[in-house]
This record gives structure tokens, C-alpha cells and sequence, in this order.
């Protein structure tokens, strides 16, 4: 059945950069949209970025515009998330998750009906 299991994540200081993987089974990978989500204790679950099943057309939250940059190799079935410039805020348990078609279409807006258990990023001097 589908899998998605997250790694990389981990404590880092301010600047920083960590690359973040998502190992993806269970389902034909390349057929689906895919998506990084993040989450804070006392804070909404935010939409970090997204990307379409062949990886030609991506989007991304204000918070992380020009610092993260999301990525897939198919070939591998894996999905990841560059982070660079890392901030305080940045801090959160990073999820990936599985989209219900292959295109991006509003992406801010889209379904994502599976998640995996996360990782956690924490950014801190």
C-alpha cells in the first residue's frame, strides 16, 4: 500500500541549509502532484511548496519564496525539498504529501489525501 516516508530533517543554525527527502511507494509516482506541508505547535498547517507529477511546474508559499526549492526524481520515486537560507521560523515538522492528479491547478488550493509521518527541522542558533 502507499508509503511516504520522510528524512533529513534535522537541528541547524540559522543560514543553514538541509535537504529534505521523501521516499514514495505503493502508487505510480510520477502520476501525481506532490507536496511539502509544515506544521508548529500553536501555529496552521502551511502549504510550503508543490510540484506536478513530470516536475515542469512548481509553486511555493510567501514564507519560503526564493530560499526553498522543491524537486522530485522520479526514476527514484522520491521527492525533495532544498531549504537554504534557513530562518527561526522555518522550525516545524515537515510532511510530504500525495496529490490526486498530476497537474498543478490552484495549487495553493489543492487536496492532498495522503501525508507521511514527517520529519523535524529545527533551526536554531
Amino acid at each position: 500500500q502507499l508509503q511516504l516516508v520522510e528524512s533529513g530533517g534535522a537541528l541547524v543554525q540559522p543560514g543553514g541549509s538541509l535537504r529534505l527527502s521523501c521516499a514514495a511507494s505503493g502508487f505510480t509516482f510520477d502520476n501525481y502532484a506532490m507536496a511539502w506541508y509544515r506544521q508548529t505547535p500553536g501555529k496552521e498547517r502551511e502549504l510550503v511548496a508543490s510540484i506536478s507529477g513530470g516536475g515542469g511546474a512548481t509553486d511555493y508559499g510567501d514564507s519560503v519564496l526564493g530560499r526553498f526549492t522543491i524537486s522530485r526524481d522520479n526514476a527514484k520515486n522520491t521527492l525533495y525539498l532544498q531549504m537554504n537560507r534557513l530562518k527561526l521560523e522555518d522550525t516545524a515538522l515537515y510532511y510530504c504529501a500525495k496529490g490526486r492528479t498530476s497537474f498543478l491547478i490552484q495549487p495553493r488550493s489543492m487536496t492532498y489525501d495522503n501525508w507521511g509521518q514527517g520529519t523535524q527541522v529545527t533551526v536554531s542558533a
